[in-house]
């Protein structure tokens, strides 16, 4: 699901991808709202307040907003950093900005009790998951070659409404491709929903410890791709064994 790159990566392992990290962003995407009062996964938003504040001469939330946005593109800036170092070939070459996340989202889930509605610290908390979101933002993008984004739904719904309508008048043989592109566009958006869904309702519950939840979700994610590749290491080891 994340260690499939270029060729090797398939509309099978898109659609897992998309399937679980759309998940996982729509789920923080509520969470950070109920919690901290902000929307935590994309910047279209903050940048329409952050207009509007600059407008107002409301310099203190411009100098909010502004890092907000910041932190999103440093999460962005620091997986494509970390990958590159490490080499896009590396099998575990994901690893790190995941475990970056999930440290960010347990971060949250313990010291979240400790909000008490102030700037301070509402910048601080909401900031760290809008830096969270960026860095799944960009590995999801890297990994998929820019085919899926999980943490908004804008340029997805545009997709959508494009290829709906060439697929109106779309040849045999692009009608495969079109499917396939629209079926994914469809699981993004039903996996982002139903995360949104699942967070409004286990907040009431859970509290800030929510986050557990999506910190769970990622550290599965891992090691379902960490236990896949060590496996298939021992059934090559075990055939070329009985073939010597």
């Amino acid at each position: 699901m994340l260690r499939h790159i270029g060729r090797r990566r398939n509309f099978r392992h898109n659609i897992k991808l998309a399937a679980l990290l759309c998940l996982i962003a729509g789920f923080v995407n509520i969470a950070g709202l109920l919690a901290f009062a902000v929307l935590t996964t994309n910047v279209t938003g903050h940048a329409a307040y952050f207009a509007e504040s600059l407008a107002a001469g409301d310099f203190r939330l411009v100098r909010i907003i502004g890092l907000w946005m910041l932190l999103f593109l440093l999460g962005a800036f620091t997986t494509s950093i970390i990958i590159g170092r490490i080499g896009r070939n590396q099998v575990f070459a994901y690893t790190v900005p995941i475990l970056a996340e999930i440290m960010i989202l347990i971060l949250n889930a313990v010291y979240g009790s400790h909000y008490d509605g102030s700037t301070r610290m509402q910048e601080v908390f909401a900031g760290s998951l809008l830096f969270a979101m960026g860095l799944q933002n960009s590995l999801v993008s890297m990994v998929s070659g820019s085919v899926v984004r999980t943490t908004h739904l804008t340029g997805i719904f545009t997709d959508l409404g494009i290829e709906l309508a060439a697929a109106t008048h779309a040849t045999p043989e692009q009608k495969h491709g079109l499917q396939q592109r629209i079926t994914l566009r469809l699981v993004i958006i039903f996996f982002f929903l139903a995360g949104a869904v699942a967070g409004g309702y286990l907040y009431p519950m859970l509290g800030h410890r929510i986050f557990f939840v999506p910190a769970g979700l990622l550290f599965i994610a891992m090691f379902y791709d960490i236990s896949r590749v060590r496996l298939k290491r021992v059934i090559r080891q075990i055939r070329y064994l009985m073939a010597a």
